[in-house]
């Protein structure tokens, strides 16, 4: 029996009355529901050239384009296209949106690659490391594939094949909407599932597939493609009068941007991340060393003090032109990588002054994301109304991991030397990132019991991970939109 079969029987039986709701909830695991909700490659395919990491579960067969002006043109023709690239960047993001798959030499679970492939709902594969890019063509090994020739790749083992390979698409039963309702009435008093989304079209998504809300809202996500000139003025301003017009063009997008998240979630509670651009991904030509580790978040906001102002006034705006609209809005503000007490209080003294001319209440909270934060989680709490965990983050720098590029060149080996089970950017890793969500947690609570505790790194959508953090006492989770239907089911498993 595959797992629609199963899923039509189980949920036909409760409903016949054999079985109870919770019982077939406990009978489908999150195995079943990806079968039956992302493209699969069948057993017969050809042999894998190389492995990567599976980043983005399902298959795709396609034409090789090597850059967005090739994914583009093979689109406009009514072809697939699978976009292979050494790394991307937000340069890149009109071809990967277009793109039916997403390979990469670079990267790793938490890559810029792997995250925006997660969103979208296509398969990648990343940290191909026998892939090398090359002037109209790759090379993997001995074999070169001219661009406009045809590969595939299955996202869910990081094989890439040479040519066309079979594919399983994927077919959800009616059932599994049944089964989902049922499961979200049983989570309702556990645990909320929100969704990562960051455009109009990701956030309706969202609402489609059961979330409650989007809990993490990625500012400099909306300043991809041919928005980045728009961030790119702003970053390399040298005087305050090129800020100021940099920060001016930048508010009226926002507006934009900000209304249209905000429509397909009407009534809905949104969290707004105000911007966190680690600068290599956004200049081409940053210097910092440590680029992960450096100018971003609310340091970038202290250095260029409008910013997070000017963000929140478009905001602010964007909620008054959906009220005039008849919408209801529902926004939170938060603040990024904070680290220290002080950072925090300056900030949100800035941020109380911009929404106090808000025709509806804003609550202000912070990510955890560095190791201090989620230990001075008790002093932050005093100040914020949330704290949602920034887990990509978090592992990051509990572990002194490269969240771009350690799967690929450390964790692969240590999962093959038995040091590691599986990638701490997979699943959490409870004995380290865990014990200081749970430190977090507690400290929070005790200073401010009214707070309000969401993780929205990429863990919110693995079922291991959930469960941990329904434990921990976390209120909602936030995942990428295609994993919401494996958060909702899991949430309701306990």
């Amino acid at each position: 029996m595959d797992s629609a079969e199963k899923i039509v029987s189980l949920v036909r039986e409760a409903q016949e009355g054999k079985r109870s709701r919770h019982e077939v909830i406990r009978e489908i695991n999150a195995s079943d529901l990806v079968n039956v909700l992302f493209d699969s490659a069948t057993g017969n395919t050809a042999t894998a050239l190389c492995r990567g990491i599976g980043a983005s579960p399902g298959a795709a067969s396609g034409k090789l384009c090597l850059n967005v002006d090739s994914v583009l043109e093979a689109v406009d023709a009514g072809e697939q296209a699978i976009m292979v690239a050494m790394e991307t960047g937000p340069e890149d993001e009109p071809g990967m949106r277009w793109a039916t798959g997403i390979v990469t030499a670079y990267g790793g679970l938490a890559s810029h690659a792997a995250i925006y492939s997660r969103g979208l709902g296509i398969p990648a594969a990343c940290g191909v490391e026998a892939l090398k890019v090359e002037d109209g063509q790759i090379r993997i090994g001995e074999t070169v594939i001219p661009e406009g020739g045809v590969i595939s790749l299955n996202g869910a083992s990081g094989e890439v094949f040479a040519g066309e390979i079979e594919i399983s698409e994927a077919s959800a039963p009616d059932e599994l909407d049944v089964l989902l309702d049922w499961a979200d009435d049983i989570r309702a008093t556990t645990i909320g599932v929100r969704a990562n989304a960051d455009t109009k079209e990701e956030a309706a998504e969202a609402r489609k597939a059961g979330a409650d809300g989007i809990g993490l809202c990625r500012t400099e996500h909306m300043f991809l493609g041919d928005r980045l000139p728009v961030i790119r003025q702003l970053l390399t301003a040298t005087n305050p009068n090129d800020q100021q017009t940099a920060l001016t063009q930048l508010e009226k997008v926002q507006e934009i941007d900000f209304v249209a998240v905000l429509e397909p979630m009407d009534g809905l509670p949104v969290t707004v991340r105000l911007l966190d651009a680690p600068l290599h991904e956004f200049l081409e030509d940053a210097q910092e060393q440590n680029p992960m580790l450096g100018l971003r978040g609310i340091r970038l906001a202290i250095t260029t003090e409008n910013l997070y102002r000017a963000q929140t006034r478009a905001l602010v705006a964007a909620i008054k032109e959906r009220i005039n609209q008849g919408g209801d809005p529902k926004v939170e503000i938060m603040l990024p990588l904070v680290s220290l007490e002080e950072e925090l209080t300056l900030v949100v003294g800035w941020i109380k002054e911009e929404i106090a001319a808000s025709p509806v209440p804003i609550p202000i909270g912070t990510m955890i994301e560095t190791p201090r934060a989620a230990l001075i989680a008790g002093d932050l709490a005093q100040h914020i109304d949330f704290i949602s965990f920034g887990t990509n983050d978090l592992t990051q720098m509990t572990f002194g991991f490269s969240r771009d590029d350690v799967e690929a060149s450390v964790i692969g080996r240590y999962i093959k030397k038995d040091l590691l089970q599986r990638s701490p950017f997979e699943t959490i890793d409870i004995r380290g990132v865990g014990e200081l969500v749970s430190i977090a947690i507690e400290r929070s609570r005790l200073k401010n019991p009214n707070i309000k505790i969401g993780i929205c790194g990429e863990h919110g959508g693995d079922p291991d991970s959930i469960n941990f953090l329904i434990a921990a006492g976390v209120d909602y989770v936030s995942c990428s939109p295609p994993r919401i239907p494996i958060a909702r089911l899991v949430g309701a498993q306990r």
